[in-house]
């Protein structure tokens, strides 16, 4: 069994993450560290081909490279002119050329160093940094690849009005793109640029900014990226305005697994989608509401940030497994949780902070509404005596969180991975955070024993109540503002659509959430 422990702020050594060379490069870095966070996003990766010892530099193999699980998603960004010559569809096949089909080319070829040298990756141009992140195994790696190609959405408005969004059309293959329309092609709009190569998603200007900001976690991001690249390799996708409007269809959409998918209707041969489908779906009242909703739940992600950035920046105050590959493991676990579950465990844990008071400690077991019930959260708040030193005071807390979650692991055998989480009760700005992590997936009779000893320890001593555990779940829309069946906003949980309700019960009755509590 491994037990890791990360506190806050000692330090080690530092890992610089490039900002971007050119203004689009920097607010694309900008809005996938909001999305994938610091740790899973690297803008400027190199490789060392070509570089001789110390003399040369690398060369660049992407602009922005995603690492998180099996998943690498590739950027390339291009900020190219629109040529105005007055014809359109010569300055389409122009500007395609050199902004989509270069790009695409830059990804592809990025793909064969990536897969083929992953331990030749350097977040620098000398190549002394080396890629922090261990990659997957060629074997089971996903590659997404994914080009944003600016410069092209005021030209597409003018031309033929609209939202100046790209069209996808799966149908164009290759040289159609650039082609003119007697033979096929058609001016602003992208089907697969090499079938042979693997898909690439194209954004632009107008669609860049929605799908990113929709789509702000990792788990949410690839879920779409998938089931996007099998929808279109199914062939049932003929015709699309926009990503925009492609991504309202798959978020009004579930599939048998009730999470979002793009659904095609029994006997029907292919799916377009409508124009003017993203505005409807981002003007209802029930993408309001779950806006709202969704407030709290940075707070989750700002946590992440925080032992994020100090694994970066190397002042983390104790490492029990030093190392960025070992601690993006388990901070793993909390940037797998997807919006709406972001939501619920933020609220649990700023509740917790809220109800407490200054001079009482406190703990908490949520249980993950993902991979059922084998995860788990343990929040820990402890009071700091003003008698005792601070550190002094860390150590303590640390050890007593390590505790909590191995007797939590006694308390339910079926868990297998155990994230705690520990502050101050009643912090004020300036608090600090511990993080320990249990994969109990090697647990051992050794460890059952001195598990029951720590549990017989701490309930002599107080430190234990009645074992309590919690599921979290939420409705991803939830009830708009005066609805008549809305429930109140301090409900700890409520029914959901989608992920959580056929995860087995928190109260172990063996039933699924739905068929139990979750009536």
């Amino acid at each position: 069994m491994r037990t890791d422990t990360n506190e806050t702020e000692r330090t080690v050594s530092s890992i610089c993450r490039s900002d971007g060379t050119t203004p689009a490069e920097r607010y694309l870095k900008k809005l996938c560290d909001r999305s994938f966070l610091s740790l899973w996003s690297y803008p400027g990766v190199y490789r060392d081909q070509g570089k001789s010892g110390t003399k040369g530099d690398g060369k660049e193999v992407c602009d922005l490279l995603v690492v998180f699980e099996n998943h690498i998603i590739i950027f390339s960004d291009k900020d190219c002119e629109f040529p105005s010559t007055g014809n359109v569809e010569l300055d389409w096949s122009r500007w395609y050329r050199k902004a989509i089909q270069k790009s695409a080319e830059q990804v592809w070829g990025a793909e064969r160093w990536i897969l083929s040298h992953p331990n030749r990756l350097f977040l620098d141009r000398a190549c002394a940094v080396p890629f922090p992140i261990d990659l997957p195994d060629s074997k089971v790696a996903k590659v997404h690849r994914v080009v944003v190609a600016h410069s092209a959405s005021k030209p597409c408005v003018e031309a033929f009005g609209g939202s100046g969004s790209l069209i996808i059309a799966p149908q164009l293959t290759g040289e159609m793109h650039s082609a003119p329309l007697k033979d096929g092609g058609i001016p602003f709009a992208v089907g697969h640029i090499n079938p042979s190569k693997g898909y690439v998603h194209v954004f632009d200007d107008t669609t860049l900014d929605i799908v990113m900001t929709k789509l702000d976690t990792i788990t949410d991001f690839l879920g779409y990226l998938t089931k996007k690249e099998k929808f279109i390799a199914s062939g049932k996708l003929t015709w699309a305005p926009g990503e925009h409007d492609l991504l309202a269809y798959y978020l009004q959409n579930y599939g048998a697994d009730e999470e979002h998918d793009f659904i095609v209707p029994p006997d029907t041969t292919g799916v377009a989608i409508a124009e003017g489908l993203w505005e409807e779906y981002s003007n209802s009242a029930q993408r309001r509401a779950q806006l709202l909703a969704d407030e709290i739940s940075y707070a989750w992600d700002k946590l992440i940030e925080t032992f994020s950035r100090h694994i970066l920046a190397g002042t983390s105050y104790h490492l029990s497994h030093p190392g960025v590959e070992n601690h993006e493991r388990y901070l793993r676990l909390l940037a797998r949780e997807p919006r709406t579950a972001r939501r619920m465990l933020a609220s649990a844990l700023l509740e917790l902070i809220d109800r407490t008071p200054k001079s009482i400690r406190a703990t908490r077991t949520i249980f993950s509404s993902r991979d059922e019930g084998k995860l788990c959260y343990v929040f820990l708040l402890l009071p700091h005596p003003k008698s005792v030193q601070y550190d002094k005071y860390r150590q303590v807390r640390m050890e007593l969180l390590k505790k909590y979650c191995m007797v939590t692991r006694l308390n339910v055998p079926v868990v297998q991975e155990i994230v705690g989480i520990a502050t101050e009760t009643g912090r004020a700005k300036g608090g600090s955070e511990d993080i320990a992590y249990v994969d109990a997936r090697s647990w051992t009779p050794e460890h059952q024993t001195e598990a029951r000893r720590l549990k017989s320890e701490m309930a002599n001593l107080g430190l234990l109540g009645e074992y309590q555990g919690w599921m979290t779940t939420a409705e991803e829309y939830p009830d708009p503002p005066n609805s008549v069946d809305q429930q109140p906003a301090s409900a700890p949980s409520v029914s959901m659509k989608g992920r959580g309700r056929n995860q087995p019960c928190h109260c172990r009755s063996g039933k699924k959430v739905k068929r139990c509590c979750g009536q």
